[in-house]
């Protein structure tokens, strides 16, 4: 049978915002226990609860948090870190009221820390002294909450001792193997810990309590990110000291390089949990790193330094945990849905455990990603990942070109991926192209990559992405009189920038993006509030700088349409970000739409809200862009159009 020809946006696609929400989960934090694996899956069905599944060596796959609990932790707001197992008992933090529970096999978990306005993340177990060892933050009677490190005690009386506080953050709290030493890190206003953080060690005493403290890494301009203690007693992280993520340990009093690399073996730290490497045993490491966006899974002998990759077909790997003889690890490609694997590193089986999403999909409606690069301002080059349009039933009218959409990830310091993602295909396979840009401040491709953003947040991103746009158009690959820009969050904030103080993009797609960085600087949570300082310049003294860059002061500049999303719980962005950007347009008499959601925070996690969305978008892009649609949609109000 021949190809329909119709225009692009219309085409019928398999990939319906109903597929996306009902078969898929969002994986995350992997835990190991003897053979059993762990992991936690995020269910857009279940109204975003959070769930901790066990599988074990026979292959049986179990959910262990029973409803209506769901293991989610609001340190830092963005959480992380919500679980951790022993023995098969597992203690995770209850997003209901953030206390932390016990689940022992066969039982109902039971609540072991007091009620009250505490949250606990990052547990590690301290079996010598029957207790966890966790971060807390504490919002009692404070201007902002509290952040240190506790012992919180299993033995019965359920007590919570502060083992170290007194600065802004900490993390990462690691136990040596044999109990006698602390590992963590700290970090303070306003450094971000992907700009400086601090590397602990101290002596636990015979009381539990913590002996001197030595500062073994970090400091000015060098980001330390997961210690780890090996089998044999040295401590291992990962640092950016000479300007990548790369691997060092502390052994003998020193620190010494593993492996130095121009490659990232790091994440910028948003949340608690984060792995990116782990000992098969003393002498082998198991690794993923990043360059250019795209990682690799490698193999690290200790005793040689040496680095051997592992060859895999996976272009994304991440959360990885190890045993003698096993790597787990989520994994995704181009072309697969990231999924819970293991890897047998003896002969390299894989055994996929849990897919993100049951939905299958014939290869002929999929648009794996290209790598693009192309010149930015100052000389410099950016970085992107292209999806043309491709769907194997249609074909466009000759001489046509694709509506296209440039995405903004958020972060800033975040990144995109090639990762197959079922929203991308949504828009690929209907005939739209999309262009995800790794901007100036995405990580992946180094710290002086990553510090362009220092002080020009809200011009280098929006040059890259309107510098992005114009590279596809030059290219002939996307209709210059149809393209739009869309993000979430910090990526809202650039897109709300490009649309305000440049004339490119002929429609824009906010989701909880940020309008004012003078309400944000003084609303946000404190784990963001002085974020700015870096990305912008300490407030107030530069307020006029926030005020230039706020799209929200010159929202008569913005005339092409826009359609917002918020979700009314949110506390990162907070709604009135977006309702007075809406007001503005709504005044000025430019088409705008406004989806807010009652029950969502930020990002939304419902399965009604994610379809809701999908097709609200759908739905604009039609009326603002002139295309039929090839299914029903419910309608949205567009004002002004």
């Amino acid at each position: 049978m021949g190809k329909h020809t119709a225009p692009y946006g219309s085409w019928r696609s398999p990939i319906t915002s109903a597929a996306i929400v009902s078969e898929g989960v969002a994986l995350g934090m992997i835990q190991l226990d003897g053979t059993d694996i762990y992991w936690v899956e995020a269910r857009p069905s279940e109204a975003g609860r959070q769930v901790i599944v066990r599988a074990t060596s026979a292959g049986d796959i179990t959910d262990v948090t029973p409803p209506p609990f769901s293991a989610r932790t609001r340190v830092h707001e963005y959480g992380g870190g919500a679980f951790v197992v022993t023995r098969g008992t597992v203690f995770f933090s209850n997003d209901a009221d953030q206390r932390i529970y016990r689940q022992q096999r066969g039982a109902q978990p039971r609540p072991i820390t007091p009620p009250g306005p505490m949250r606990y993340a990052d547990a590690v177990f301290d079996k010598a002294r029957a207790r966890l060892i966790c971060v807390r933050e504490d919002y009692s009677a404070h201007a902002e909450p509290e952040n240190s490190i506790v012992g919180v005690d299993l033995a019965g009386a359920a007590e919570v001792r502060v083992l170290t506080a007194g600065n802004d953050f900490y993390s990462s709290p690691r136990l040596s193997r044999n109990g006698h030493h602390l590992a963590w890190l700290d970090w303070s206003h306003p450094n971000m810990p992907w700009d400086e953080t601090r590397l602990w060690v101290a002596p636990l005493q015979g009381d539990g309590r913590l002996g001197h403290a030595q500062c073994v890494a970090g400091g000015a301009c060098e980001s330390v990110f997961q210690p780890e203690w090996s089998p044999d007693g040295t401590l291992y992280f990962v640092s950016d000291r000479h300007g990548w993520w790369n691997l060092y340990r502390w052994r003998d009093g020193r620190v010494e390089p593993v492996v130095e690399m121009d490659a990232e073996f790091g994440l910028p730290q948003w949340a608690f949990g984060m792995s990116t490497y782990a000992f098969e045993s003393a002498r082998r490491i198991v690794c993923s790193f990043n360059r250019r966006g795209s990682s690799r899974l490698a193999v690290i002998d200790t005793e040689k330094c040496t680095l051997k990759r592992i060859a895999v077909p996976y272009t994304d790997v991440y959360g990885l945990r190890a045993a003698p003889g096993n790597a787990v690890f989520v994994a995704g490609s181009p072309t697969v849905l990231a999924a819970i694997v293991r890897l047998d590193l003896g002969d390299g089986r894989i055994d996929v455990l849990r897919r993100s999403s049951n939905f299958t999909v014939d290869t002929g409606y999929l648009s794996p990603a290209r790598e693009v690069s192309f010149p930015t301002q100052h000389g410099r080059t950016a970085h992107a990942f292209f999806y043309p349009p491709h769907n194997r039933d249609y074909a466009p009218p000759q001489g046509t070109r694709a509506p296209a959409i440039v995405t903004c990830h958020g972060g800033p310091t975040g990144t995109a991926t090639s990762t197959l993602n079922l929203k991308t295909q949504f828009w690929t396979s209907r005939g739209f192209g999309v262009l995800g840009v790794n901007y100036g401040g995405s990580t992946g491709y180094g710290r002086a990559y990553r510090e362009r953003l220092n002080g020009q947040w809200g011009i280098v991103d929006v040059e890259d992405c309107v510098n992005a746009a114009r590279h596809l158009i030059a290219q002939g690959q996307v209709d210059a009189k149809r393209i739009a820009i869309a993000g979430g969050s910090a990526g809202g904030y650039t897109v709300l920038c490009a649309l305000t103080f440049h004339d490119l993009f002929k429609a824009g797609v906010s989701y909880y993006g940020v309008s004012d960085l003078e309400s944000l600087a003084k609303e946000t949570h404190k784990f963001e509030s002085h974020y700015l300082d870096r990305l912008v310049g300490p407030y107030p003294e530069h307020g006029e700088i926030y005020r230039a860059r706020s799209p929200v002061h010159f929202a008569d500049r913005l005339s092409c349409p826009m359609i917002f999303f918020q979700g009314l719980q949110d506390r990162v962005v907070p709604p009135s970000q977006t309702e007075q950007m809406v007001s503005a347009l709504r005044s000025k008499g430019v088409p705008v739409a406004y989806i807010a959601f009652a029950d969502e925070q930020h990002g939304f996690r419902r399965a009604e809200s994610i379809k809701a969305a999908l097709d609200a978008e759908l739905y604009f892009y039609s009326r603002v862009f002139g295309f039929e649609l090839s299914e029903p949609v419910e309608p949205i109000a567009i004002e002004n159009l």
